[in-house]
Order: structure tokens, then sequence, then C-alpha cells
């Protein structure tokens, strides 16, 4: 479900309604309250609408000749702001009226008129006027500022290190002349991040894990490359010269880094496989470390989740569902929850608030739930989280990182924070987050991979890994105070599009806490953390373009002084994640030019000099087919065993035995397919990465999405072009390869349907009404997620900018969460009229993003538009719509 942004024109109540009898009409006044108002613009001189409009916000601001607010006079709509927003949020969140003993009280104020006898703490927000008597509604906490800096990387180059460290060892006798004319602050000054790195204030800064983890990945490296030197050799073999010729050891080395990272992967996978066999490892940060019982008082914890441009409805609802959770789990009272939002949208700005203030009603979580929306949008999601830390970080011991899409169950945030508690040494624990709630084919197949197959590899990542391991960057649990001072970041020195702003903040933020000597774990048993897949396969492409351009930066940080070495080897997996794609495409490509040599061209019989017997081209397919069955099999074992695994521990949540076997062997043939077209998108994202394309960070769909065959054949049309072209020279060449190129020419044919038929909702229902890719989230839905979906299904209609200009509450509600700032130069005043002016005449559909936003971020501006749509005869056509339905303005 999209955000839901639709203009609510009201209906009037009268046959002849003037505007400020549809004014009253978008109010919630009781007959007491009309009257008042009524009494308060008695002996009021009015001739037309402005006039009218002026008074009625004058008498709602309880203005009357006796008081002298020049300012108030001069924005009436800005100074009824207040009791405007006290009639309808002063109002208990049913919308029951008070009882009338209890109105009766007040009734000297418009707005305590509305006062009720009785209402849970937290239901209504803190409406208050600051030193200089300006609205504000309460969206917040208090600032307690903390400064983070993000200090310089230094030389990244190892060898132009080393000679500075050479040079400076050799100024370390200087000659007292030299020495005196250097400045004790010159002497005292810090240039990078790592002369900042001082002794750890981690409680364990070794770790007892650490000898047992060294030992571990010695044991991964030697097994790597022993798998792979042997499987080089019989590449080798196959080879009609054995590797003597250029093109042959440029093959050859291709294949070795291509099957040294499969062979990673492998591993990985078998230690995983052994762990969940067994049922534990020593090390494991488990759930049953956390003490039981409450969690401490003094443990505080900001769930924070930051957002841009999304799906406003989807977004609310997963937040209710978790904060639903942590209520129901008794310990709300150690969180606060805190929507960070970069958006820029004028229309999902004014929803996000509008959605904010319901929820914080509805939950009687005001004080409880903050929204903070940054209009500076500096580093994108690093730097959002750098501000609520800068802002309010100094006031909790931890924060959990959620991202818009992610849904958490209150036992499992309330077990992160015991873990942390039990844990003093720990600075990030990670999750392995479940995913689910998609519908369409793909979406449906990469569940169930990440089902199936993900513990497998997260239990291999913690066995090699232990406390030096990834950090994804949501559904996290981060110790604020080390996060704070270590692991702010500093764009990366140089030029060019792999400098400046880091994209992929995650894992250098998990490799900078753990140079400071904090443990950074994955609690992959930890059940309750989820999140959604993309859609179809070009809304994942896109995603991984990002990643892409952010992992390929982060590998500039390989050689960084001070990084552990399991982290630099996390750099190392991020890019290989996609520069493998191009070493096989070159592979590929090497392999069929070899095949046309071989072919098309004499052979050659000496290919070494001094070389005294002729070596004979040799071809060998029985030695081939057994290294290629190798090869599968460390591709596929991994998704046996688990399979198997299931088997062993029960398949009932995943449809049953015979349902998830053939599920897995769909599942295998679907990632068959897909792998080739990958493979070409990764190859042109790598090229542009380095050529310095540019690349579009925008939120991804958060709902089921289908691509259109116009788009595929679009983006895949020139994929199937060269499946077609490679195929068919390579039947030319040799018919009998074709058979070892089909899987991949033939997929590359086949990805435009692929692409389409795999987006299709209708086919993800009918497999799963088969019971085909069922995971257990399906067949015993968690109560987080179910209340996910009912949230996002019965979504309200959310405000938009129309709204945020014409209703009475959401144009109090925008204006109260902003700051005005009445002394500003007169050429500003000039040009704050023009674009009031500009949008009083041109109306809504003809304004820019950036003249909306400006008005929004101006209360004043906005309080003017407001008042001026209702009352001025010079309104357009589409603001009177929205004003008086049927009626023009005079």
């Amino acid at each position: 479900m999209t955000a839901q942004l639709a203009h609510k024109p009201v209906s009037p109540a009268f046959d002849d309604p003037t505007p400020g009898d549809c004014y009253l009409e978008r109010l919630p006044l009781s007959s007491r309250q009309r009257a008042l108002l009524s009494e308060r613009m008695q002996g009021e001189v009015i001739t037309n609408s402005a006039e009218e409009m002026a008074a009625l916000h004058l008498a709602l601001a309880e203005i009357d000749d006796a008081v002298d607010d020049e300012f108030a006079r001069e924005n009436p709509a800005y100074a009824s702001i207040a009791n405007r927003l006290q009639l309808v949020y002063g109002m208990p969140p049913d919308g029951n009226p008070a009882p009338a003993d209890a109105r009766a009280a007040n009734s000297a104020s418009i707005s305590n008129i509305s006062s009720h006898s009785s209402h849970t703490a937290g239901a209504t927000p803190e409406i208050v006027k600051d030193a200089s008597g300006r609205t504000r509604i309460s969206i917040a906490t208090p600032l307690n500022r903390t400064p983070i800096v993000a200090r310089p990387w230094g030389t990244l180059n190892p060898l132009v290190r080393w000679i500075e460290n050479a040079n400076h060892a050799f100024d370390r006798r200087p000659s007292l002349k030299s020495r005196r004319r250097k400045s004790a602050q010159e002497s005292a000054q810090q240039n990078s991040v790592e002369q900042h790195v001082k002794p750890t204030d981690a409680h364990d800064p070794r770790g007892i894990w650490r000898h047992n983890g060294n030992l571990r990945r010695i044991v991964l490296i030697t097994l790597m490359l022993a798998q792979t030197v042997l499987a080089t050799y019989f590449m080798s073999t196959v080879l009609p010269y054995h590797g003597a010729k250029p093109m042959e050891m440029l093959t050859l080395a291709l294949f070795a880094i291509l099957f040294c990272w499969v062979s990673a992967g492998f591993w990985t996978a078998m230690a995983g496989f052994l762990v969940l066999m067994r049922g534990t490892d020593r090390y494991v940060i488990s759930r049953e470390d956390a003490a039981p019982g409450p969690i401490p008082a003094n443990a505080r914890t900001a769930i924070v989740m930051p957002i841009c441009n999304e799906d406003v409805t989807r977004v609310f609802a997963g937040l209710r569902a978790t904060y639903e959770s942590v209520m129901q789990s008794g310990e709300l009272g150690r969180f606060d929850f805190f929507v960070l939002s970069d958006s820029g949208d004028p229309d999902i700005c004014t929803a996000e608030l509008d959605a904010w203030v319901n929820l914080s009603r509805t939950l009687g979580a005001f004080g409880r739930i903050f929204y903070r929306h940054r209009r500076r949008r500096v580093k994108r999601k690093s730097g959002n989280i750098d501000d609520f830390c800068r802002r309010w970080g100094a006031n909790y011991d931890y924060m959990i990182v959620l991202d818009a899409d992610s849904v958490m169950s209150g036992t499992c945030l309330t077990t992160l924070v015991r873990l942390m508690e039990a844990n003093p040494s720990a600075g990030i624990i990670q999750t392995a987050p479940r995913a689910a709630g998609r519908d369409t084919l793909y979406a449906r197949i990469q569940q169930f991979s990440t089902r199936v197959y993900g513990p497998l590899f997260t239990a291999g990542l913690h066995y090699w890994q232990l406390g030096e391991s990834h950090y994804w960057g949501h559904n996290a649990i981060i110790r604020l105070a080390p996060f704070m001072e270590h692991c702010a970041l500093a764009p990366l020195p140089g030029e060019g599009s792999l400098a400046g702003e880091i994209l992929s903040h995650d894992f250098v933020e998990a490799a900078l806490m753990r140079r400071a000597g904090w443990g950074v774990w994955i609690a992959y048993d930890l059940a309750g953390s989820f999140e959604e897949m993309p859609p179809n396969l070009l809304d994942e492409l896109k995603r991984d373009r990002r990643w892409c351009q952010g992992n390929l930066m982060n590998f500039r940080l390989f050689l960084a002084r001070g990084m552990h070495g399991v982290h630099r080897a996390v750099f190392v997996t991020g890019v290989m994640a996609y520069i493998s794609a191009p070493l096989w495409f070159g592979f590929l490509v090497l392999s069929t030019v070899l095949l046309a040599m071989h072919t098309l061209m004499v052979p050659e019989y000496f290919v070494r000099p001094g070389q005294l017997f002729p070596v004979w081209p040799e071809w060998h397919p029985e030695q081939a087919l057994a290294l290629f069955s190798a090869t599968a099999t460390l591709l596929f074992l991994p998704k046996i065993l688990s399979v198997i695994l299931i088997w062993a521990k029960g398949a009932r949540e995943f449809g049953g035995a015979m349902r998830l076997t053939i599920s897995m062997l769909i599942e295998l043939l679907f990632s068959m397919l897909l792998a080739p077209v990958r493979m070409l998108f990764h190859t042109r994202f790598v090229i542009g990465a380095f050529l310095g394309w540019a690349i579009s960070w925008k939120s991804p769909p958060r709902e089921d999405t289908e691509t259109t065959w116009e788009e595929a054949c679009r983006r895949h049309g020139w994929h199937t072009v060269l499946g077609l072209g490679w195929g068919t020279g390579v039947f030319l060449l040799e018919p009998a390869f074709l058979w070892w190129l089909l899987p991949i020419v033939g997929s590359l044919v086949l990805s435009i349907p692929l692409s389409v038929f795999s987006s299709r909702v209708s086919l993800g229902r009918s497999f799963r009404h088969a019971r085909l890719f069922v995971i257990p989230e399906e067949v015993d839905l968690p109560p987080e997620l179910a209340a996910t979906t009912a949230y996002n299904e019965a979504g309200k209609r959310l405000a938009g900018f129309v709204e945020a200009v014409v209703d009475p509450t959401i144009n109090a509600l925008v204006c109260a969460s902003v700051t005005a700032r009445p002394a500003v130069p007169a050429a500003s005043l000039t040009a704050h009229a023009a674009l009031v002016r500009t949008a009083l005449t041109d109306g809504p559909d003809n304004l820019s993003p950036k003249q909306k936003s400006a008005l929004l971020d101006n209360p004043l501006m906005l309080s003017q538009l407001h008042l001026a749509v209702w009352s001025s005869p010079d309104a357009n056509r589409q603001w009177q719509a929205f004003v008086v339905p049927g009626t023009a303005i005079g």
C-alpha cells in the first residue's frame, strides 16, 4: 500500500455558507463554543471574507480590543495556532467530549471549553509558547547536545604512510633552532583519526574469545587456500596448453580468485551447519546470557527509525506494532521511540507529521514517541543518526536502529538490552532479520531462501568472526557512548567517485567500534527481528547499485591503520560481492576467446623458449565435467544441508518435507537463471562506479510493485541480444561447447519474461496456495507482523501539502512543529510575501517542491497563506475547491 496522501474537502452544512461557516465546520466546536465565538465577534464591522476570517482567528486566539498585540493583529492565523491545536488535541483520542459540568467549568476560554475530565497521560501533546510568544508543539525531547567529531582518515596509502613515518622518525632529532621554531600547538596537533585512538575504555578489550577466534580463522584460510590450489591445478589440466600460454594464465588467475570466493562461502556454510547441528557454540552471545527479570531502571534505550520519502502508512504501521509489543513486555518505560525524517517531498513531510500525531494520540504516547524532521540533510542515513546522537544521544545508554520496513518484537528488543547489560564489552549486537510480508513470486522465493539458507550462513559468520562481526545498519543495538566517541564518519580523502561522503556506513562503523576495543556480535539465534525484501528483481538491483558504490568506497579503508584483520576481511567480502561479477564475466569471455583461438588458429606446439619436445593441445572433457561437478557441489551443497537440517528438526512450518524439497529445487533453478543477469548488472555497476556515473539514492518501494513489459524490455533487452549473439557465435565455432555455455546464454535470453513473471503477485499467491516457498512466519504469523499488516491496510487518509495550507488543524500542527523567525531582513520579508502571493494565485499544482517546502518550513508564511486561501477572492480555484466546495470566495 502506498502512502495515502489524499485531500479532504468537507461539504458545507448550510445552504449558502460563508468561508467562516465552513471554517468552523472543520473545528470540533460545541454549541457553547460557537456561542462564545459569536460573543467575541460581536461589534466587529465585517464587510468581506478577509475581515470575517481575521475576526474569526482573533476570536479563536481570544484577542479583543482590550488586548494590545500588534503582531497578532497582523498575523491573526498565526495567533490562533495554539487554540486551534487545543480544540482538537485537547480532547480524548476517542473523540468523546467531556461531560457538561466539566465543560462549564472554564466557559470563559474557547480552548478550555474542550477540556475533559479524564484522559490518559500522554494522550495529548504538550502545546507551549516559548519566550518570544511563539506557539510550539513538543514533537521531540529537550536538546542535550553532545559534540561528535568526525576525524579525518589520514593517509590511506601504506607506502606513503611508511615514508611519512620514516620522515617523522628522522625529524625526532631536529636542531635546536628548528625545535624552538616549532610551536607547542603544532606538536600537539592531531592530524588523523588514527592518532585519536586512545587506550580503549572497553571492559574486555581483547576478549577471552580472541585466541580461539584466531585459530578458527587460520583453519578457514587453510581450507580455502588448499581447496583453491587443488581446483586451480585441475583447471590447468583441462586447458589445452595446461596454463603455459598468457591467455590461459589469465584464465587460471581469474578462476583461482573466483573459486577462492566460492570456497569462502562454502566453508562458512559448513561451519554454520556444524554449529546448528550441535545446537550451540561456546561463544554464542545468545539470549540465554541475558539475565532474567526487569531491565535496570538506569538502562535507557532509544529506538530510532531513520526514514526518507517512505510509504508513511507502512512506516507508522510497523512502528505501532513494535511499540505495542514493547508495551506488552512490561518494559515500555525503558524505551523512547524516534522517527528521524530526511524526507524532502512536501506531501510526505506533512503526512509524516499527521501520522505521528495520530499514532501518539491513539497510543497515548506523547512524550514517548518523538518526531524529528531534518532540513539540512547531510551524509544521508549516517548523518541522520549522527544528528540524533548529537542532540539526544547523551540521554540514553543504547540505541536500536530500525529501517523503514523493520518490525521487532518486544521480547527481541528487551533481550537485546539485557544482552548489552550482561556483556559490558559489547559495542554492537546485530540480529539476523527474517524476511517476510511480501506476495510477489520473486520476493517469496527470496524470503524462502533467506529463511532456509540464511541461518546456516549467519551461524557460520559468527563462528569465524565471533566478536568482530558484521553490522548491517538496522535491527541492531548499539552502545551509544563509544559509538558517539569513535564512530563518526569523515569523508574519504581525494577526488573522484570513490572519495567523499561514505555511502555504506554500517561496515565502517563496525570496524571503528572494534578498533576502539568494543565487540561487534551477531545474535543469529535471536527471534523476533523482521524486515521486507524488494518486490522484484529490478528494485533489488537498484538497491545493489548503491551498495556496490558504497562497498567499493569502503575498500579504500582496507589498509587504514588500526583496523582489525577480520574487518579488513569484511571490506574484502563487501567488494568481492560485486567485483566477482566482472571477474566471472571476464572468465567467461576468456573461455570463449580460448575456444575461438583453439578452433580458428593453427595449433602451436612449441610454446616456451628452448623447448625440445612439442606440447600437444589436449582437451579432457571428463576432467572438465569433474571440475564442474566439484564447483556445483560447493555452490549447492550448503542449500541441501540447510534442507536436511530442517528435515531433522521438523519441516511442518515450511509446508512439509516434500514441499520443502520441491521449493528448494525450484529455487535452485531460479537462482541459476538469475545469476547471469545479476552478473551483467553488477559488472555495469562496477564499471559505472569507477567511471563516476551518478547514482540516485531513493527509498525502495514498500509495496508489491510489478515489473511492466516495457520496463523489462528496456532494462533486459541488451541481455537478450547478448545472449542470442553469444550463443550463436559459440555454436558456429564449436556446437558441443554450447552445452557448457547454455546455462549462461539461455538465462540471458529468458531474462525479460523471467523478470516480468517473477514480479507477479498472482503467481506468488498461487505458489502460496500450493504451499510452496512457505516460511514459518506464514504458517504461524507473529503478532507483530499481523498487526503491521492490519494497521497498514486500515490506515487512514493522511494529510498532504494542500491540507497543511487549508485544513485548520493540520495547518496549526505544521506551523507549531517548526520555529517561526519574525525578525528577518526586509528583503526576505519581501520575498516571503511574493511567495505567498504566488502560491495564492497559482494554486498548489503550479508550485515547485522547493516552493512548497519553503512554505512548510516557515510558519508565518504558511499561516498567512492559510488565511488568504480562506478569505481572498484572488485565491486560485484549486484552493477554493478545498475551502468551500462549489462556491467562490467573495
